[in-house]
């Protein structure tokens, strides 16, 4: 009988590392025996590392403005290494991803969060600026290095001020491990990253957002597919009503769509993602179902739609059979709702190959649902089910937040509160000053974790005034959370408004949507069978959703609405839960603040 002996090995980069070290202090003399046994170990090490199927995926990144046309006329766009959207990042399960990122933008500092990854053991990476981590000034390299540990669609962006409305932002796929297949078949793949686009620059938008009396951003002009869409004309003038005038494109161009080329009778993985800083979405392909398999890197239970409702932070993936005509090409529209639409839908072609990509569709593009039809969007989340064996959530919560979304006004500012808390990020990042004990970082009062009884969601808030805030909700490790997040109406009246909320660190059950002021007995209505896992959720106008999660992943995680001007104006929270647990925080993190002042000291000496 043979017995193989497994010995857990050091990865490669750390053994040569070492090596490297050794000979640097003089330490390793270079006899024959000691090179033939640390090369022996190495190889050892990496044969081991490649038969385990994980490997560490290295990225060299700019961070930089650059001239761009996303939408057929020039503007200023944040890329990285001279593209727009950035890089897009492949890796397999369990992957290790190791991101090298220099600011280039010279007057401004940058982070960036992978945006659905849970950083389990790297809070540190999440990219957060002020929570996880200090701005990385300009002309400064940080390091992200965190494991991708579930297959799936994601995406990253830039999460200081507005950066995301600037164009930080790109694909990050997850496929299965080595050896795993997806259990659904598909024969291509196709990937569309979704995204609004202004003409006012970013820092315009930030201070009309500041400003007293308040200036609102308005509507995109553009909505983009891949970073791409036109502004001054139309792709299907022929079949509209107004008076845009047909696009003459070439293909060159880099306001030119992207087109979806398909071979007949071929099913297609369509991975859709919403980076809006806005605008919710809807996507439809004429004549063509839809088959939903994935939302925010979980697997549902398949069903068909004609289009997908898509909320900014959220991401899909559908499967698309190409059983149609194959004489003719099709349009992919996608179109805004929740908001009255004053920005054009966003177009681009299915080209049944061998046709032509240039014969343009012999029929209209598809219609979108009215932008207010709220039965069709609530009709559409509540389809999305687990797939079987899924985990399940637990069936009892150990503690309940109530987080009521409302506009207020503080000093004659316009600002958004949570629990009429509008959150203020501090100096120090709370990952740092709550790890290391520092007083004076953040406010120590945990904010409020529920709202008055007699408070009216159905009217504007009799009284408007809110104050500023931040600080956080302190959570026992390895607990079960329920939030539920309630909609109200804004400061005019009959307005309430659509917000997609994103819990970073965590994926969440979606126990259930209800409408008016959520009470004890909507409860009864939680699905506990088969609530699917997501890390984003809507939130409907005059409505409540509820979520359950369990906080098993140590440090702190932001919790906020994903529309860009409104968590802005401060529309969100602060999780933190088992942060005396994180270990191995880089310095370069927390050189900032409270937390940069205590590492100078050390270093100096001080205790």
């Amino acid at each position: 009988m043979t017995i193989f002996l497994i010995i857990p090995f050091p990865p490669l980069s750390s053994l040569l590392i070492h090596f490297a070290h050794l000979f640097k202090k003089g330490s390793l003399h270079c006899s024959k025996r000691v090179l033939r046994g640390t090369l022996i170990l190495c190889c050892v090490s990496l044969l081991v590392e490649d038969c385990l199927g994980s490997k560490a995926r290295h990225f060299k990144w700019d961070v930089e403005y650059m001239f761009r046309s996303p939408d057929c006329l020039e503007h200023v766009v944040m890329g990285i290494n001279g593209q727009f959207p950035g890089p897009t990042i492949r890796a397999r399960a369990g992957d290790t991803i190791v991101v090298e990122l220099t600011n280039k933008l010279h007057t401004e500092g940058v982070v960036i969060h992978w945006h659905g990854i849970r950083q389990l053991g790297t809070p540190w990476a999440d990219g957060t600026a002020s929570i996880s981590q200090c701005v990385i000034n300009p002309g400064e390299t940080f390091v992200y290095r965190y494991k991708v540990d579930k297959a799936g669609t994601y995406f990253y962006h830039g999460h200081y001020g507005m950066q995301r409305s600037a164009g930080l932002y790109g694909s990050l796929i997850v496929d299965v491990a080595e050896g795993e297949k997806e259990p659904f078949h598909y024969d291509g793949e196709f990937n569309l990253l979704l995204s609004d686009w202004w003409h006012q620059g970013v820092h315009d938008q930030e201070v009309a957002l500041s400003s007293r009396p308040f200036r609102w951003i308005g509507e995109p002009q553009t909505l983009l597919i891949n970073g791409r869409g036109q502004y001054n004309c139309s792709l299907a003038a022929h079949f509209s009503n107004s008076s845009a005038t047909q696009c003459k494109l070439r293909g060159n161009e880099q306001c030119a769509p992207q087109i979806l080329h398909v071979l007949p009778n071929k099913t297609y993985r369509i991975r859709l993602a919403s980076t809006t800083a806005l605008a919710s979405l809807n996507l439809a392909i004429a004549n063509h179902k839809l088959v939903v398999v994935e939302a925010d890197g979980n697997n549902v239970e398949p069903f068909a739609v004609d289009d997908v409702d898509i909320y900014s932070g959220e991401s899909y993936s559908v499967l698309l059979t190409t059983n149609q005509n194959p004489k003719t090409n099709y349009w992919i529209s996608v179109s805004v709702r929740g908001r009255l639409p004053k920005t054009p839908p966003a177009l681009t072609i299915l080209n049944y190959q061998p046709t032509p990509a240039s014969n343009l569709p012999k029929l209209p593009p598809p219609l979108s649902p009215r932008w207010n039809d709220y039965d069709h969007s609530k009709s559409f989340s509540k389809k999305i089910l687990s797939s079987k064996g899924s985990p399940k959530p637990p069936v009892n919560h150990d503690r309940r937040i109530y987080l009521l979304n409302t506009q207020n006004t503080i000093n004659g500012f316009t600002k958004w509160a949570i629990n009429n808390v509008s959150l203020q990020l501090p100096i120090t990042p709370y990952l740092g000053s709550i790890r290391f004990g520092l007083k004076n970082a953040f406010d120590l009062k945990t904010p409020p974790e529920k709202f008055s009884p007699e408070y009216d969601v159905m009217k504007p808030p009799a009284n408007p005034n809110s104050t500023y805030g931040n600080g956080v909700y302190l959570i026992n490790i390895n607990t079960t959370v329920d939030v539920i997040l309630q909609n109200a109406n804004a400061l005019s009246e009959n307005v309430s408004e659509i917000h997609p909320w994103h819990l970073h660190g965590h994926d969440f059950w979606v126990l259930g949507y209800g409408e008016g002021k959520f009470k004890d007995e909507d409860e009864k209505r939680f699905n506990l069978k088969n609530p699917p896992l997501r890390n984003s959720v809507v939130i409907f106008p005059y409505g409540w959703t509820a979520l359950r999660f369990v906080a098993d992943n140590p440090g702190v995680w932001a919790f906020h609405c994903h529309i860009e001007p409104h968590l802005h104006m401060g529309m969100g929270v602060v999780f933190a839960e088992g942060v005396h647990h994180v270990k191995g925080i880089p310095k370069s993190a927390m050189a900032c603040g409270l937390t940069g002042k205590m590492m100078t000291m050390n270093n100096n000496g001080h205790n």
